[in-house]
């Protein structure tokens, strides 16, 4: 059986913040607190979408840390308290738009966030109920702005997905003008990040043929564009091709992802360290892709057909090139990550929600020599 269901309003293009206000119009959001970054702040973005909230008083939380924590959530939710809040504007990449997921289930939700993260069972006690969210997306990559799930690093330490098709935000306000400035290695980074997406979504083994589609697609755009993207920040086809490339990745999600964010999540959660999840995707990619080949059918060759190879290309190669070519590390030894970190988590990744849909079983073993080999 296959279930199919795309539920995110789309409002894309060049020029969309400037609607903003209609839509908290007609979403009935009248008090709405933007929840984003001080580096959002600093690059003056979150002025320009407070100056497009026309009639709503809106209030700022920007306390947004690189992998949202639980801590955070509890921070952003008594913001959201003390404004009286009705909805919020997400505003910045992958990480503010979590955040202002996981707050608004906070708000709306009693009990442990971690009772609501899908390895607790917490699909089914996520209700309509959570607060609405407009997603303001400000790099091209996570694809957060259509996504059901927001990752969130507990208390406890874990890295956890919080998922259900009422995190989706009610909006997906999608501006290219505001991804013109992204700098070159962040750009890199959130643009590997939409192939990871688009790649592993597309090789789930699940069956969502229009979910198929809209990966390649999205694959064919961030191919094409990443390095002009890169290269030449102010290039408007590149970054409207880039964007649009991170929103597809994102819309195909709900057939899973895989071994490449069994293996991200945990590690993005290690203490002490700044370690950004679509470098760490770009990373594992080749690696995986390795590991996944024998396992998916004639898929690899329609992955190569998307990127412009030949069928028979060397798809994990090719990847690996990439990455160089635009500058990303060659390997987790290069990201600072300490080797003895490695087996909790090869352990941590037979546990993440993303595990159950890699196209190959995986075990503890495997993703040990995953990490090996993406180590160097």
């Amino acid at each position: 059986m296959a279930l199919i269901s795309y539920l995110t309003t789309i409002d894309f293009d060049f020029g969309a913040l400037g609607r903003l206000a209609e839509h908290l119009d007609r979403l009935g959001v009248r008090r709405p607190l933007v929840v984003t970054d001080h580096g959002v702040v600093a690059a003056g973005i979150a002025a320009r979408v407070e100056a497009a909230l026309g009639a709503a008083h809106g209030a700022r939380f920007d306390e947004t840390p690189e992998n949202p924590t639980e801590a955070a959530v509890r921070k952003g939710a008594a913001a959201y308290e003390l404004h009286s809040a009705d909805g919020i504007v997400a505003v910045g990449g992958g990480s503010s738009m979590d955040l202002a997921k996981a707050v608004a289930l906070a708000v709306t939700h009693s009990g442990a966030l971690a009772g609501y993260a899908m390895v607790e069972g917490g699909l089914s006690r996520i209700t309509a109920a959570v607060a609405p969210v407009v997603a303001i997306p400000t790099t091209a990559g996570t694809g957060s702005e259509v996504g059901r799930g927001a990752v969130i690093v507990m208390d406890d330490g874990r890295k956890l997905g919080l998922i259900s098709p009422h995190l989706i935000p009610k909006i997906a306000l999608c501006d290219p003008e505001l991804t013109l400035t992204l700098p070159p290695a962040l750009t890199a980074a959130t643009g590997m990040d939409a192939i990871a997406h688009c790649i592993e979504t597309f090789l789930s083994p699940a069956v969502n043929p229009p979910a198929d589609g809209i990966a390649l697609d999205g694959l064919a755009r961030a191919i094409a564009w990443i390095e002009t993207a890169v290269r030449d920040g102010a290039n408007r086809e590149a970054r409207w091709n880039m964007l649009m490339a991170a929103v597809e990745g994102a819309l195909a999600f709900q057939k899973g992802l895989g071994a490449v964010h069994a293996l991200s999540h945990p590690l993005g959660a290690l203490p002490g360290m700044r370690l950004h999840h679509g470098t760490l995707n770009a990373v594992f990619l080749p690696a995986v892709l390795r590991f996944n080949a024998a396992h998916v059918g004639d898929k690899m060759r329609r992955v190569a057909s998307a990127m412009g190879l030949a069928p028979d290309a060397d798809v994990a190669g090719c990847v690996r090139d990439l990455n160089r070519r635009i500058g990303l590390p060659a390997g987790l030894a290069a990201m600072g990550v300490p080797r003895e970190a490695l087996p909790a988590i090869a352990e941590a990744a037979t546990r993440d929600h993303c595990h159950a849909t890699n196209p190959r079983p995986a075990s503890v073993a495997d993703y040990a020599r995953l990490l090996e080999e993406s180590y160097a």
